[in-house]
């Protein structure tokens, strides 16, 4: 007589502890908070001033030291922590948030305060999301990494897929105030959540869960591990923050894994960001009926991001490399696919693959490098994986100027190729190929 005592467990295994849910719920508010202030933003910065240079300042601002941060956030996240470096980011981003509510509510305030606050938004940020990602596995049970990672990008996908309807619907209803104060009550939420973490990690309840959940690591790396951060030691020697820094590059470097799966994290942002939103809007002008379709198409992204996302966590993979292999071929499919689509539903479709390969994508990858890369070392590594994701939008969209004289059909043609390419480069790496 056999048992299976798990299986019935697994679908509510990332939820049934409370620490686990607080974990997803501030991080998955976090995510929504990001999506909605953004839009609010751009809304409120059209407001004050015409449409123009001013709204490219502010989103910049938010943009560039978000940018300029975040290795040095990855290297202070191992020295520190990654449970603090979270809490005390989520609460300066309330005290932002606070700050800027305050005087739109009592004072109009100029494009250049709007600009100066967004700027400390992009710090917190910057500090923010490689805290986050190393909070993960400093919380969560290695056998569940996948299915909560899952559900925080998924918050964050169905951020994005609704996020721009219910924050310009809200402008509209209660205006840019109560709007706004709706947000921060949201990130003050998150901070709360995410600030009760601080105490279990800081006393190895993570180490406590791996081991009741049958992880086997040696007793050197849970202790190591307890903190969540470790002793910041690169090759036995105490180092300083520059050279911290240049070890955790140094590592990623040296590391076909992880510098095969950021390279590709680095080509898809950069063959794909720009192409979709501004190729997508001349295709959409061009053969799909007018601008206003441009929407409806962008929202079969959201959709199958969400649908990835959450994919990869119920159905983690049994061949993990081949999977990364294949995310990225369909990315690369789908771009090279919008060369030849003439119809919304088409291109919808097209896009919602692009989504589906990317949501799936980002879950796996995550929760590969949480898992295999050393806990003192993970701020670092995940502050390189959000750079790769954020920072090269502007070369991005610089592509997509680039190639556009010569027709989307070109520039979706190009980029697809670029991305299969990456796909076929990826599946050279044996670490990566052999990965389950």
């Amino acid at each position: 007589m056999t048992t299976e005592p798990t299986a019935p467990s697994l679908p509510r295994a990332p939820l049934g502890d409370p620490q686990l849910r607080r974990l997803v719920m501030g991080q998955g508010l976090a995510a929504v908070v990001d999506a909605l202030f953004l839009i609010w933003l751009t809304l409120f910065v059209l407001e004050l001033s015409e449409p123009g240079i001013a709204t490219g300042l502010v989103l910049l601002a938010v943009a560039l030291p978000r940018a300029v941060l975040l290795l040095p956030a990855g290297v202070l996240v191992d020295r520190v922590g990654p449970a603090r470096i979270t809490a005390v980011a989520a609460w300066l981003r309330v005290a932002v948030l606070l700050t800027l509510a305050t005087l739109v509510t009592f004072t109009p305030p100029s494009v250049a305060t709007v600009a100066l606050l967004a700027g400390l938004l992009g710090a917190a940020d910057a500090a923010y999301f490689p805290g986050a990602l190393a909070l993960l596995p400093a919380v969560v049970p290695t056998g569940k990494l996948a299915r909560v990672n899952a559900l925080v990008q998924g918050a964050e996908s169905t951020g994005d897929l609704v996020g721009p309807a219910v924050a310009a619907g809200a402008v509209a209803a209660v205006g840019f105030e109560a709007t706004l104060g709706g947000i921060a009550a949201m990130a003050a939420l998150a901070a709360v959540a995410l600030s009760t973490l601080t105490r279990p990690v800081r006393h190895g309840q993570s180490a406590a869960e791996d081991t009741k959940d049958g992880n086997t690591e040696d007793g050197d790396t849970r202790a190591r591990d307890r903190d969540g951060a470790g002793p910041d030691v690169f090759d036995g020697d105490q180092l300083g923050n520059a050279r911290a820094l240049a070890a955790g590059l140094r590592y990623a470097w040296h590391q076909p894994l992880v510098r095969g799966m950021l390279a590709a994290v680095a080509l898809i942002n950069i063959t794909v960001v720009g192409p979709v939103l501004v190729g997508g809007a001349v295709l959409a002008d061009q053969r799909l009926g007018g601008a206003g379709s441009l929407g409806v198409v962008l929202s079969g992204f959201g959709a199958g991001s969400l649908v990835g996302s959450l994919l990869a966590g119920w159905r983690p993979p049994a061949r993990r490399g081949w999977t990364v292999v294949g995310g990225v071929a369909a990315i690369g499919a789908g771009m090279a696919g919008l060369a030849a689509v003439t119809q919304v539903v088409a291109a919808t479709a097209v896009l919602s693959l692009i989504g589906l390969g990317s949501g799936f994508l980002g879950v796996v990858i995550v929760a590969t490098l949480q898992e295999r890369v050393p806990r003192h070392l993970l701020g670092r590594v995940l502050s390189l994986v959000v750079l790769a994701t954020v920072a090269f939008d502007p070369f991005s969209y610089v592509l997509a100027g680039l190639l556009l004289p010569y027709g989307t059909t070109t520039l979706f043609l190009l980029c697809g190729s670029a991305v299969l390419a990456c796909a076929a480069l990826v599946a050279a790496i044996p670490a990566i190929r052999s990965l389950r």
